[in-house]
């Protein structure tokens, strides 16, 4: 026998869940059962959120890209410590 489970949730989170569901070729139902499934068979519950920077990160990483594409500020393959120790010193200003 099946029961109804009501849960209060924003209308967009809703609606978001239901596109990913489908796009993964499941109802959003599936998806809640095999998470409570999980919570009784774990007793935890994992949260992750998505790893998006913030946008002073975005615009630092932006800029390591680009320098990377031009060749600037990347270091060459160094085969011992020596070489690698004397390229940093090197480019040290100080």
């Amino acid at each position: 026998m099946k029961t109804v489970l009501n849960i209060k949730t924003d209308p967009a989170v809703k609606k978001a869940a239901q596109r990913v569901a489908k796009s993964m070729g499941v109802p959003l139902s599936t998806i809640v059962n095999a998470q409570l499934k999980q919570l009784i068979n774990e007793r935890r519950v994992v949260l992750r959120a998505s790893e998006v920077p913030n946008a002073k990160t975005a615009k630092e990483l932006d800029k390591a890209r680009e320098d990377f594409k031009k060749g600037r500020n990347v270091s060459p393959g160094f085969d011992n410590i020596e070489d690698a120790l004397a390229w940093l010193h090197a480019a040290d200003p100080a």
